[in-house]
């Protein structure tokens, strides 16, 4: 017995068809749409701030105008986050969608995960609860169920679950679902997209988006409908199993899956089979996604040209110093990205950027006093001056934390479509996270030469951000690579290689099945990705920019 379940949606803001393209593609049984991140909840909390009655992503209701009865023809449930702040509104939104349609569909939402009344000052508090509530609908009959703030990986365990009969103590199946759902939550990101080596993936131009065929003991198989593009295999499911990932231990309020039990092979074209994921009681707490707001941020890009870019930079500092000095905001940054060459051809290839952002808690702080600072200069600075655009008023940051409270005091609740409000009890066995031992390496490769090269030539690397901190997976494709990987990146080594990390907690964790390392970042991020801290706030690159990197690499590798 298969569970055939597809994703049409990583974030909020994904390809528009793809609800359309899984439903026509291929067979499938559940439809999934993640629309949720970190950034997603503060945005949608300031919508809501405006409007009362927003707080869902209304992307997802126009997809569904174009689909539902399609999906309702063809017997596909659909089970999705969209709700976000509002997943009563949004539910109600779909039944009168339906209604106008005449489409007798069955809708239940799931809710109980807004915290925001027990933080004061906080837009946005919302726990991430499991599948427990996803499946209570499911098996009451439901053909769309819309959640809020749910794990990803949730819209997966819940179908499983209640197509499968499983309970909350099944954790090695429950942990195959969490794996499954981890691969599927970001879309394309598992059929090619994102992918280090995406020379290698066919048809890239437009992937197709993944599905899983789940089995009863908690094992699958991650493919994509025939004929769509990118591709399936073991590099691009590995990629994505480490993305925003840590340790061994990947711990959710259903199950703690383990990643250092996962064996992948592939089965075919386009087809990677997921098995042996063992699966531990989930700890006791649930994590809640703080959203707050920061105070306020604003920015100037100067273009310095030609000759004297250092010298050029510390004259605009000094001149913006004095007058940044009158009235000093809370958080004064710069940064010089030296992207001129020398002899450019063109003239912005002859041109560095300096980069100044200020934070404050006023708007006052840094909206008038940067643009009239910056703009007097204009005429009385360095030769060539100008800005990328004038300095606005400044706009609100947002600002990420994570808190942790005991599962049994969230209200998990399942409403079902008839009405009935089903509590979800949190799970009796629960067990606390504790740090796997490290397991042992392999032999090292024997001496040999070897040549200064780029890391990206033997290994990929997938990179994202939780709240301040970054990871970044890196893996190998061959044993050999491996055996000389697991040895030669060392937390030393990565410090050298990404200097921002060098004043930085880093721990190294060892995935030797996937012949992969993971590294975590903490505060590399700063105070979240609302709030801007660097260049790439997300750290979305981190990991390419960590294989653009040289170090001695054994030439039978290259």
């Amino acid at each position: 017995m298969t569970l055939r379940i597809g994703n049409f949606s990583g974030f909020y803001g994904d390809r528009f068809d793809a609800p359309r393209e899984m439903l026509t593609g291929g067979e499938v049984d559940v439809l999934t749409g993640d629309y949720l991140a970190e950034l997603t909840m503060l945005i949608l909390a300031r919508d809501r701030l405006k409007d009362p009655s927003a707080g869902y992503a209304r992307t997802f209701l126009r997809q569904l105008e174009e689909t539902l009865g399609l999906a309702h023809e063809r017997g596909v449930r659909i089970v999705t986050n969209a709700g976000g702040l509002h997943p009563a509104g949004l539910a109600d939104a779909v039944r009168a969608l339906a209604g106008r349609l005449g489409i007798p569909v069955r809708v239940a939402h799931v809710e109980g995960d807004d915290l925001t009344a027990r933080y004061p000052g906080a837009l946005a508090a919302h726990a991430y609860l499991g599948g427990a509530g996803i499946a209570e609908c499911l098996r009451a009959g439901a053909d769309v169920v819309v959640t809020g703030r749910v794990t990803d990986a949730a819209l997966v365990t819940g179908p499983a679950a209640a197509h499968f009969g499983w309970t909350a103590t099944d954790h090695d199946r429950l942990a195959g679902a969490v794996v499954a759902g981890h691969v599927l939550e970001c879309g394309t990101q598992a059929t090619g997209g994102n992918y280090a080596f995406f020379r290698d993936s066919g048809g890239l131009r437009r992937p197709g988006f993944p599905l899983a065929e789940l089995h009863a003991d908690g094992s699958c198989v991650i493919t994509k409908h025939p004929g769509t593009g990118g591709r399936v295999d073991v590099g691009t499911v590995t990629a994505q199993l480490l993305y925003e990932t840590g340790g061994a231990r990947y711990a959710g309020p259903d199950v703690t899956a383990r990643l250092d039990t996962v064996r992948l092979s592939q089965d075919g074209p386009d087809r990677v089979r997921v098995e042996g994921v063992r699966g531990e009681a989930p700890p006791p707490t649930l994590k809640v996604g703080l959203n707050r707001l920061g105070g306020f941020r604003n920015e100037v890009v100067f273009v310095l040209t030609g000759l004297d870019i250092e010298a050029k930079a510390d004259l605009v500092k000094e001149q913006m110093g004095e007058a940044l000095a009158k009235s000093p905001p809370a958080g004064v940054r710069w940064e010089l990205a030296r992207t001129d060459r020398p002899d450019a051809g063109t003239e912005e290839t002859a041109s560095a950027l300096l980069r100044l952002v200020l934070r404050d808690p006023s708007q006052e702080a840094v909206g008038r006093v940067l643009s009239g600072a910056a703009i007097e200069l204009a005429l009385a600075s360095y030769p060539g001056f100008h800005v990328l655009a004038p300095p606005g008023k400044g706009s609100p940051y947002g600002v990420f934390e994570d808190v942790y409270v005991p599962q049994g005091d969230v209200d998990h609740v399942a409403v079902l479509h008839d009405g009935r409000r089903v509590t979800v009890d949190a799970p009796h066995d629960t067990a606390v996270l504790d740090d796997v031992p490290p397991p042992a390496l392999p032999e090292p490769l024997p001496p040999g030469p070897a040549r200064r090269a780029a890391l990206g030539l033997v290994a990929g690397a997938r990179s994202g951000d939780k709240g301040g901190n970054a990871n970044v997976g890196v893996w190998v494709r061959s044993d050999d690579a491996w055996r000389w990987l697991a040895h030669a990146l060392t937390v030393e080594r990565f410090r050298e290689l990404i200097p921002e990390a060098r004043e930085l907690p880093v721990t190294r964790h060892v995935l030797p099945r996937l012949r992969a390392l993971n590294f975590l970042v903490e505060g590399i991020l700063g105070e979240g990705v609302a709030a801007q801290a660097r260049f790439d706030p997300q750290a979305k690159a981190l990991g390419e920019w960590l294989r653009s990197r040289h170090l001695d690499i054994p030439e039978a590798l290259l």
